[in-house]
């Protein structure tokens, strides 16, 4: 009897899984569908003004971070395609880790701020404890979904 339950169990909910999938359109891709059976757009996220830099300025603080650190691997992924076509990673490696030997990994950014346009950015900011390194309207591309440094 516990056999027929779980067998009848695991049917019912074959089934309602069935039931709740979709099926490919004709052409192969994937559609949502509603009630009626016609695709229905994705829903869009507008991002309110007062945080459409936010990204940005998490951008400018981990690619900081990473210089500061001597994490020329990150540092140097977060360059814009054009700028990593300029600097040899090998060249870049050697700055970076000398900017961490100079200065060392304690440096984090403050007064960040961030002017979004499409595609491209521009980061305001101070380095803690080294003035020198503070920037005004430095500028970000977007590529992609990651804003990369574009300041080469």
């Amino acid at each position: 009897m516990r056999t027929r339950a779980t067998i009848v169990t695991a049917a019912l909910l074959l089934a309602a899984l069935t039931a709740c999938s979709s099926s490919p359109a004709p052409d192969g891709s994937a559609t949502a569908a509603n009630d009626s059976g016609t695709p229905v757009a994705e829903p869009t996220v507008s991002v309110p003004a007062a945080h459409e830099g936010d990204d940005l300025k998490a951008a400018v603080a981990v690619y900081t971070a990473s210089y500061f650190a001597g994490d020329a691997d990150t540092a140097y992924s977060m360059l814009s395609t054009r700028c990593a076509k300029k600097i040899a990673k090998s060249s870049y490696t050697a700055v970076v880790k000398q900017a961490s030997a100079d200065y060392g990994e304690d440096h984090a950014v403050g007064d960040v701020q961030a002017e979004v346009s499409g595609t491209i950015g521009r980061a305001t900011y101070k380095v803690t404890g080294l003035p020198k390194f503070d920037q005004k309207s430095q500028p970000w591309a977007l590529e992609g979904e990651a804003w990369k440094y574009d300041a080469c």
